[in-house]
Formats: structure tokens, C-alpha cells, sequence
């Protein structure tokens, strides 16, 4: 909204500024990030006082002290994510196609969060969201985000291009609508999930999304700048530049939370957080035509998800054949396999983010190489 100013530079000069995204982006995470510090105590007392707090069952934490110790720790803290980015991108993104969708899908899956930590913590039901309720949600989600989007005409034919690291041309120039629809929704329930799995250790999950909201601002910056895309041979995407804006406000808001989630933590995200941020970070992905790269930036998120396949997978295979199923680490997801080995938390949570810094950099040398 306040990047419309930069359209009465004549009456005051230095508004011309706000013409600048990459001005925008600062004072996008600046702002997020006041916000997500001057709500945060009052949301953390105000979850506390409603006894939000989030309820481990003796069958799911095995003998890990630490997480008992996280019993009554108020959750939801995704909430403050959320106000954190939305208002912030309210003010200084300007309104397009992209930026709109973007929030759209964030929006409406951190509702389906918030239903599904309400019900496990508020009515007690250790499922929370039934599997099919999920499922539906998402897919509605999916549906309505990329119908805008080939209704849009600056959009349409953008978002139907299928790009892929080291290539310097779409791999598919139009795909179906049915795969597409696919495709988009496999990134954002697969992501979702990802992120879920990877918020068991105090400031780990956040301080992964920073780094992968950080690398992604920088690509829709580069999708967004014809100049750059050219000089990249990637694909160039108008418009998609103010997502750049709404990444920084991610991290800024990602900031604040961190101050709040880090150890010992004072709030998790929950669900409100983990599967409104991996929908918006693969929706995101999407629109800048840099899909499978999520798959290297997010290398953490992506070796949380497969350490709990590989075990559930494991699991299952050796009960088949000896009886009596074994596992393929201690614990998963795999940091917990990390905990029962010994490591301390932090060190843990400190390496995890020194991989996630990695994965970001190797993601961004591939917009190099072509």
C-alpha cells in the first residue's frame, strides 16, 4: 500500500525510494519483524492464559526429557508469523497477481493449521484435522491459487512453464493444467509437512525457513528483473519481483519469532506456522519457475521428510520379513536420531541451520550454471 507514495515523488522527493523493491524488502522485514516483537509477549500470555499449550502422548515421545519438558509450552505461535507477514506485506508490497495468490495460499492454510492445533490442543484430540478434512482444504487451496492464476493474463502462460536447475530454457513450455495442478499441490502438502516434521527441536524449523525465504527473495528478485534474468538465462516472470518483498517480510517475521522460539522456547509455531509456511514457500517456488531448486534449498526440510519415509519404510520391510519390524535410526525424524546418539540440542539445532546456509548457497550457484 505505502509503495504507492512513490507516485508523489514530485511533491516530496526522497518517496522516490519506494520505487526501489529492494528498499521495500528492508523496510518490509524491518516492519515484520516490529510487529512479530510487540505482539509476540502479549500473544505468548494471552496462549498461555488459554492454556494453548502443546500435549505430548507417552506412545509418541519414547524417553526424550527435553520434550516433556516442552509439555506446556504454548503453541500456535504461527499466528505471530503470520500477522508479522501479512501486514508488513500489506504496506509495502505492491498488489499483483503473484503477491495476492502468494498470500492467498498462505492465508488460507494457516486457517487449516489453526483448526488442526485447536483441536489437539483445546479439545483434546490427539488427530486434530482428519486426514480426508486436510486433504480437501488443500486441494480447494491449490484449485482456487492456480485458477487465479490462468485466469490472470499476466500469469497464465508464466505459471504453465516448467524450468529446471542448469537448463537454460522450460523443459515444458505449456504443461496440462491437471499436471500442473499436481505438481503444485504435491510441493505444498509435501513442504508442509516437511517443515512439520523439522519443528520438534527449538528454533530449528524457523531458523531453516529464514534461510530458504532469504534465498527465495533473492531468485523472484532475479525472476523479476529483465536485465538479470537474461543475464542468468533464466526465465523471466513481471511482477514477480514484489515477491521479493513479501520473502523479506517472511524473514523479518521469522526474526521475531525466533526470538521467542529459541531455546528454551517460549512458543512453538504448530501447525498455524509449519503448513501455511511450506505451502507459501512452494507456491512461491512455483511462481518464480524455480520449483525443484526448493528441493536443494530446503535440503533440510527435505532430509527430515525422507528420514521418517526411509524408517516407516524400513519398519514395515523388516516386519514382513523377520517378524518383528527393526529401525533404520534411533529416531526419526533425524534429528531426534541426533538427540539419542547424545548431542545437545543446540548443537544440534546450530548445525541444522549451518546445512541449511549450504543447501542455500549450492541453490543459488545453480541459477549460475546453465
Amino acid at each position: 500500500m505505502l509503495s504507492y507514495l512513490s507516485n508523489y515523488a514530485d511533491v516530496f522527493g526522497p518517496l522516490r525510494v519506494l520505487h526501489y523493491i529492494t528498499i521495500r524488502t528492508l523496510l518490509a522485514a524491518g516492519t515484520a519483524a516490529l510487529i512479530g516483537f510487540l505482539i509476540g509477549p502479549w500473544l505468548i500470555a494471552h496462549l498461555r492464559r488459554l492454556k494453548f499449550g502443546q500435549h505430548y502422548d507417552d506412545d509418541r515421545t519414547g524417553d526424550l526429557a527435553s520434550r516433556f519438558d516442552k509439555k506446556n509450552t504454548p503453541t500456535m505461535g504461527g499466528l505471530l508469523i503470520f500477522a508479522s507477514v501479512l501486514g508488513s506485506s500489506f504496506l509495502w508490497a505492491a498488489p499483483n497477481v503473484w503477491v495476492v495468490v502468494a498470500l492467498f495460499v498462505y492465508a488460507a492454510l494457516t486457517a487449516v493449521g489453526f483448526r488442526d492445533d485447536y483441536l489437539k490442543v483445546v479439545r483434546k484430540n490427539r488427530h486434530g484435522i482428519s486426514s480426508g478434512a486436510k486433504i480437501f482444504w488443500q486441494s480447494v487451496t491449490t484449485a482456487l491459487a492456480l485458477a487465479a492464476l490462468l485466469m490472470h493474463p499476466a500469469s497464465s502462460e508464466k505459471i504453465r512453464e516448467l524450468w529446471v536447475p542448469f537448463v537454460k530454457h522450460p523443459v515444458v513450455a505449456s504443461m496440462p493444467i491437471a499436471a500442473l495442478a499436481v505438481l503444485i499441490y504435491l510441493w505444498i502438502v509435501g513442504f508442509s509437512n516437511a517443515i512439520n516434521l523439522t519443528d520438534g527441536l527449538d528454533g530449528l524449523a524457523i531458523g531453516c525457513t529464514i534461510t530458504v525465504a532469504l534465498t527465495y527473495g533473492i531468485m523472484a528478485y532475479a525472476a523479476g528483473n529483465a536485465k538479470i534474468a537474461d543475464y542468468l538465462l533464466i526465465s523471466f516472470v513481471p511482477g514477480t519481483g514484489e515477491l521479493t518483498v513479501v520473502c523479506g517480510a517472511l524473514v523479518g517475521a521469522g526474526l521475531a519469532f525466533l526470538w521467542y522460539n529459541s531455546h528454551p522456547a517460549e512458543v512453538f509455531m504448530g501447525d498455524t506456522g509449519s503448513l501455511a509456511l511450506g505451502g507459501l514457500l512452494g507456491m512461491i517456488a512455483f511462481m518464480v519457475q524455480q520449483p525443484l531448486t526448493l528441493v536443494l534449498v530446503g535440503g533440510v526440510f527435505v532430509w527430515e521428510l525422507l528420514s521418517v519415509v526411509i524408517q516407516v519404510g524400513y519398519f514395515k520391510a523388516t516386519r514382513s520379513r523377520y517378524g518383528e519390524g527393526r529401525r533404520f535410526f534411533l529416531m526419526a525424524p533425524i534429528h531426534h536420531h541426533f538427540q539419542k546418539l547424545g548431542w545437545p540440542e543446540t548443537k544440534i539445532v546450530l548445525r541444522f541451520w549451518i546445512l541449511s546456509l549450504i543447501f542455500a548457497l549450492a541453490g543459488l550457484g545453480t541459477l549460475k550454471i546453465r
